[in-house]
């Protein structure tokens, strides 16, 4: 996955709020309540993989868009990707 700068300063900025959250889940993890610990670890894992991987507003905004476009608007390019054939030459 490609980061431009806007993408890299987002994510820095999520991992600052995510490393108190670890933190905590690490220290209370180590003093007993395991729990409590794996729990915060996992929040803080998830704020930082959820917004990356699946709330990807470029990806959700493309399937909205080719989903309410009739099939002929759509590039041709895009129908290959989808189905994996390749535009073959028409022979006369």
């Amino acid at each position: 996955m490609r980061l431009g700068i806007l993408d890299t300063i987002g994510l820095a900025t999520t991992v600052v709020f995510a490393l108190p959250v670890a933190n905590y889940g690490v220290i209370r993890a180590f003093e007993g309540e395991t729990a409590l610990g794996i729990a915060m670890v996992g929040v803080a894992i998830a704020m930082v993989v959820l917004p990356q991987y699946f709330l990807d507003p470029e990806r959700i905004l493309r399937g909205l868009l080719a989903g309410l476009l009739p099939r002929r608007l759509r590039s041709a390019s895009e129908e290959d990707t989808k189905t994996g054939d390749a535009a073959e030459p028409i022979e006369e």
